[in-house]
């Protein structure tokens, strides 16, 4: 914790009430009201958490302003290019980038935990063939705590960290599995000769009557994909598995919480939204008719894909998806594909208005990523869940440095309350 000698000083009503100030290693000062009930008996008002921190967390960092993002100190961009998903997972869990050795562990580790129970098979069957591939992940990860009873002790530092490889290893698989079962097909079991993303892309497109192989291109672009969503700070889905593993929940009801925050079209779903704008668009040639949407003040349409609410300058990761995406179409094309032609011609048209510069509401990293995997030829439904998959390291990360936080104490906003005071009971035949 920082050093509390600086205080702020809040009156009310004539009284004074010193609070005191921390100022962390990057980003603004902070003021802990954490006594001001106790002291003043009033509470802060904060819809959204917007300018409330939470907790104290020392795995990435966000500078909105500058369009930087930082996982334990390392620039995003340099990861995405240099590294890989699984030695940014390992930094992710462990605070630093490994030695040789370490990574071959941990990698070995991971691919040799990848297949699932085989009673889970039966689990899902359960579900309809059409049920979205997210209501099927929320499902099977949190009934995972009914097929691993040796990894849900969270007071256990050994069961946190089988639990933490289990879901990294398992998670690609319970997608692929989902996926495969929407479209009816039978599932594809993991390989451990191969790395992570290619692993995944097989689960998903291979079948058994002929032999799959994973492009290299295709799997650069599928592990980028994966580093980049890996964590995010404090978000909507973060922030649920916090709250969820507050209360001492186990860890896969903890993921299963943050999985089903992620669902939502404000969060996960933001670039399967893109996609449906898209398709709304139509045609190239009706971009314009939508610029203009866009800027009416009085039409609620928006373009998704663009601008973000963190980022006021741009999308760091932006820069590095678009070049995947970039690599992704020019080698399988986008002339056959309206969406993707779309797309290109919307990126062009928007990055040169003078409208949307003025206003930095450039393409973002939801905008290039559902542009690739659209090429890949994934469905939008099954977008959210490739976050999924990505964005399990996070919350694992963020799960673990909670539980070891002397100052964890069970999650319990406080509200405005705006209904009725006390009133007597009145009979029915009253009424």
């Amino acid at each position: 914790m920082a050093d509390t000698t600086r205080t702020a000083t809040l009156t009310i009503d004539g009284q004074s009430f010193d609070l005191p100030i921390y100022s962390p290693t990057a980003g603004p000062d902070v003021i802990d009201i954490t006594k001001l009930y106790g002291k003043a008996g009033v509470f802060t008002h904060d819809p959204g958490f917007t300018s409330t921190s939470a907790c104290e967390s020392s795995i990435t960092f966000i500078d909105g302003e500058k369009g930087e993002l930082l996982h334990r100190g390392y620039p995003i961009d340099q990861l995405a290019e240099k590294s890989h998903y699984l030695e940014v997972c390992y930094l992710l869990l462990y605070g630093e980038l490994p030695s040789a050795a370490e990574l071959e562990k941990f990698e070995h580790t991971i691919t040799h935990h990848t297949m699932i129970h085989e009673q889970m098979h039966n689990f899902f069957r359960g579900f309809r063939r059409d049920a979205h591939p997210m209501a099927t992940m929320v499902g099977v990860v949190g009934a995972m705590s009914a097929f691993y009873h040796d990894s849900t002790d969270i007071n256990d530092e050994r069961q946190r960290e089988i639990a933490s490889h289990r879901l990294i290893a398992k998670m690609p698989t319970i997608a692929a599995m989902a996926y495969k079962y929407s479209i009816g097909q039978p599932f594809v079991y993991p390989r451990n000769d191969l790395d992570y993303a290619s692993n995944f892309l097989r689960m998903c497109f291979a079948v058994p009557a002929q032999e799959y192989v994973v492009d290299p291109v295709l799997s650069r672009a599928m592990d980028r994909i994966f580093t980049l969503h890996a964590d995010h700070e404090q978000n909507a889905s973060t922030s649920t598995v916090r709250l969820a593993s507050s209360s001492g929940a186990n860890p896969f009801a903890c993921i299963a919480a943050g999985i089903a925050c992620l669902w939502g079209p404000a969060h996960g779903g933001a670039n399967q939204a893109c996609l449906e704008m898209l398709k709304e668009i139509g045609t190239p040639d009706r971009i314009p008719e939508f610029i203009a949407r866009a800027k009416d003040k009085n039409d609620p349409f928006r373009l998704m894909g663009f601008g973000h609410r963190v980022y006021k300058n741009f999308d760091p990761r932006a820069t590095v998806m678009k070049q995947s995406a970039d690599e992704v179409l020019d080698l399988l094309g986008v002339e056959n594909n309206p969406l993707l032609q779309i797309a290109k011609e919307l990126e062009r048209i928007a990055v040169q208005d003078p409208y949307f510069v003025e206003k930095k509401l450039f393409p973002n990293v939801d905008f290039y990523s559902g542009i690739i995997l659209e090429a890949m030829g994934f469905p939008t439904s099954m977008f959210t869940p490739i976050f999924a998959v990505s964005r399990t390291v996070g919350w694992i990360s963020q799960w673990k440095e909670q539980l070891a936080d002397p100052a964890m104490k069970i999650g319990r906003p406080r509200q405005l309350y705006t209904g009725e005071t006390l009133r007597d009971y009145v009979e029915i035949e009253n009424r």
